[in-house]
């Protein structure tokens, strides 16, 4: 019989010693916009481009993503370690100073971020304590001068720049 897992902070520890990328979720709600961080994104499919990201069911965020029909998953740079921890907490002005244009869908595009893929609901799954979102991408970007934020152990980093490769009879 198998061990039973504890959802405690046991297995928080496990599942942090792998590394994700860090993300903030942003919408036009009916008033404002809305965000949420994020770190449970990944791609599903190249033809058609879709992607995914999981909501916490308890999220007071999610519902308003959801009535928006589409939302913005915004990469966040390496130097927004700050701006996605305020996007963690409840009960802040998570858009107070933040630059942000809107994108083809009339979601949020923040200022500065490594990529953005603007996106439309196409399907939603419920798994456990999460809503499993697929989205559908319209438009996406990728600024390749800016390096992305990692998640690992419950810390934020930058990704190391690749090695500079020598070529043979260069001066070094």
């Amino acid at each position: 019989m198998a061990a039973r897992v504890d959802p405690g902070d046991d297995f928080r520890r496990v599942l942090g010693r792998f590394p994700t990328g860090v993300t903030i979720v942003t919408a036009q709600a009916a008033d404002r916009p809305v965000g949420m961080a994020v770190n449970s994104f990944t791609s599903v499919s190249l033809d058609p481009p879709l992607i995914l990201f999981c909501a916490a069911r308890s999220s007071t965020t999610w519902p308003h993503i959801r009535s928006a029909g589409a939302f913005t998953v915004n990469v966040l740079g390496e130097d927004h370690g700050a701006l996605c921890r305020v996007f963690a907490h409840k009960g802040t002005d998570r858009f107070n100073g933040v630059r942000y244009r809107t994108g083809a869908t009339g979601a949020p595009v923040l200022d500065g971020v490594a990529a953005h893929l603007d996106c439309r609901i196409d399907a939603l799954h419920t798994a456990g304590d999460h809503v499993i979102v697929v989205g559908r991408v319209e438009d996406h970007h990728a600024d390749d001068r800016v390096r992305p934020l990692v998640f690992h152990g419950g810390t934020y980093a930058g990704l190391q720049p690749e090695p500079t490769h020598r070529t043979e009879g260069e001066e070094h």
